[in-house]
C-alpha cells in the first residue's frame, strides 16, 4: 500500500525497457484510449467510453481545463513533496479516489474486485458503485484494512435505499455518496443505436441482488398477476441466458427459476427516483453517522443548500458527461461552488481527470480531492487489476512530477497562485 515518487515510476519503466519489458499500460491518454478500445466489445466501448447526446458535455470538460495554465515557479527546494490529504478526519497518501464505476464486467472478468484491489495497493479511497458486477460486502473483504465508500442511487424504495446504506456501514464503508444526477438516463445515442442497456440482461444489479429488501420486492412481483411473455426469439433466448448467468446462484437453478427475469424487471421499475428534493436527504442523515456527500453539484446555490441540509461535503460532477447534453464543463463549475461553501465542507472535484498536471489545477482551483474513472476503467480493460493499478501509479507520478515543477512541495497547500488563465486567442 504505497505511493512511488514520480521519479521512482519513471525510473522503473525506463529500467523495464532497458531488459526487454514494456510498461503494463501505454502512459499517454490518447495510446490508452485506444488501446483499450482494442480490447472491449462495440457494446461496452459504447458504453463506458460514449456521453449524452452530441457529447458535447464531455468536450466541455476537456476544454474547461484548456482554460487554465500552470505557472511554474523557479529556485523552490521541492526535493520532498507530500501528496497527502486530510478529508473528513482521516489522512490519506494522495488526493485521488477511484470513481464508482457501474457495470465493470463489461470491460474485465475481474470487474469490481480489479479497481479495489488496485486502489488497496495504492492506499487510495474506493468507491464502490450501486450499480456493480459484485456486491459491496465481497469487494471490501477481499481489500481488509482499505479505505472503501458506497455511491447510492436513490431508489424509488425507501426500504430499499435504507438497506443499502445499512449493508454499506455493515461492510465498513468510510462514507456515503449519494449520486443526484441520474435519476432518469440521459439520451446516449452510443448505446441506443445498439440498443443495449446492460442491465436489462441482468448486468450491474448485484448489490440489488444481493439485498434483502430487493428480493423482496422481486417475490412480491412473482406473486402479482402476470404479464403477458414475449415471443421467443434467438434474442430473447440470449437475454433470458444473460440474466441467468448474472444472477446469484447456480446456472441450472436459474435457468428453471423466473427469478433473475423478475430481479431485471424490478430492477427497472425501482432504480431511479425523479420525485427527491432536498427535504429527502433526512432520510439518509438520520440512517447514519458517516460522511455523506453529494455527486453531481454543479450551481453554487446547490453548495450552499447541501450546507445547509447537513451534508458532509459536495462532487462537482457531470457525469463524466453521460447524463446532460451541453452542460456546463465540470472545471468551470468548480470555483464558484468553492466559493459558494468557503471551508465549512470539503470540495470534490470529478470528471475530466486525464493527466497528473489535470489533478494540479483542479486542486489549484480549491479541490480538495479528485475522482478517477475512465482512465481506471481502460487500465482494467487492458490488463485487469494491474492494469488499473498501472494508470493510477502513472497518473500519480505525473502529478508529484507536475508539483515539483510547477515549484511545489504540497497537494494540500496549492491555491490559484498556482496557475494563469489562458488567453483567447483571436483571429
Amino acid at each position: 500500500m504505497t505511493v512511488s515518487s514520480g521519479r521512482e515510476t519513471q525510473s522503473a519503466i525506463y529500467r523495464g525497457g532497458a531488459l526487454g519489458h514494456s510498461p503494463v499500460v501505454p502512459a499517454g491518454w490518447a495510446t490508452l484510449e485506444a488501446a483499450a478500445e482494442h480490447t472491449m466489445t462495440p457494446a461496452a466501448w459504447a458504453y463506458v467510453a460514449g456521453g449524452s447526446g452530441s457529447e458535447h458535455t464531455m468536450r466541455a470538460n476537456a476544454a474547461a481545463f484548456d482554460a487554465w495554465h500552470i505557472v511554474p515557479r523557479m529556485l523552490r527546494d521541492v526535493s520532498r513533496r507530500d501528496l497527502s490529504i486530510q478529508l473528513f478526519g482521516k489522512t490519506y497518501p494522495t488526493p485521488v479516489i477511484a470513481a464508482p464505476i457501474g457495470v465493470l464486467e463489461l470491460v474485465h472478468k475481474d470487474a469490481d474486485l480489479g479497481i479495489a484491489r488496485a486502489a488497496s495497493r495504492l492506499g487510495i479511497p474506493y468507491v464502490a458503485s450501486n450499480q456493480a458486477s459484485i456486491a459491496l460486502e465481497e469487494t471490501f473483504a477481499a481489500t481488509p484494512g482499505s479505505p472503501h465508500w458506497f455511491q447510492l442511487y436513490w431508489s424509488s424504495s425507501d426500504d430499499l435505499v435504507a438497506s443499502l446504506i445499512r449493508r454499506a456501514e455493515a461492510a465498513g464503508a468510510e462514507a456515503i455518496v449519494i449520486t443526484l444526477d441520474t435519476h432518469m438516463l440521459g439520451w446516449r445515442p452510443r448505446d441506443l443505436d445498439l440498443a443495449y442497456l446492460p442491465f436489462a440482461h441482468g448486468l450491474g444489479i448485484a448489490q440489488y441482488t444481493h439485498d434483502p429488501i430487493f428480493q423482496r420486492l422481486v417475490h412480491e412481483r412473482a406473486a402479482a398477476p402476470k404479464s403477458s411473455t414475449p415471443r421467443v426469439t434467438p434474442a430473447v433466448i440470449r437475454t433470458l441466458l444473460d440474466m441467468t448467468r448474472h444472477y446469484p446462484g447456480s446456472f441450472w437453478s436459474n435457468l428453471r427459476s423466473a427469478d433473475p427475469r423478475l430481479a431485471v424487471d424490478t430492477f427497472l421499475e425501482v432504480f431511479s427516483r425523479s420525485s427527491l428534493t432536498w427535504n429527502n436527504l433526512r432520510f439518509v442523515r438520520e440512517r447514519t453517522k458517516l460522511p455523506i456527500l453529494l455527486k453531481g453539484i454543479q450551481h453554487p446555490d446547490d453548495a450552499r443548500l447541501a450546507v445547509e441540509h447537513g451534508m458532509d461535503g459536495v462532487i462537482v460532477s457531470n457525469h463524466g458527461g453521460r447524463q446532460l447534453d451541453r452542460a456546463i464543463g465540470s472545471l468551470d463549475a468548480l470555483p464558484a461552488v468553492v466559493d459558494a461553501v468557503g471551508d465549512r465542507i470539503p470540495v470534490l472535484f470529478d470528471s475530466g481527470i486525464r493527466s497528473g498536471s489535470d489533478i494540479l489545477i483542479a486542486l489549484a482551483l480549491g479541490a480538495t480531492s479528485v475522482l478517477v474513472g475512465r482512465p481506471y476503467v481502460y487500465g482494467l480493460s487492458i490488463a485487469g487489476a494491474a492494469g488499473a493499478e498501472a494508470v493510477l501509479r502513472n497518473l500519480l507520478a505525473e502529478f508529484d512530477l507536475a508539483l515539483g515543477l510547477a515549484g511545489h512541495t504540497s497537494a494540500s497547500s496549492l491555491g490559484p497562485d498556482a496557475l494563469a488563465v489562458r488567453r483567447r486567442e483571436h483571429s
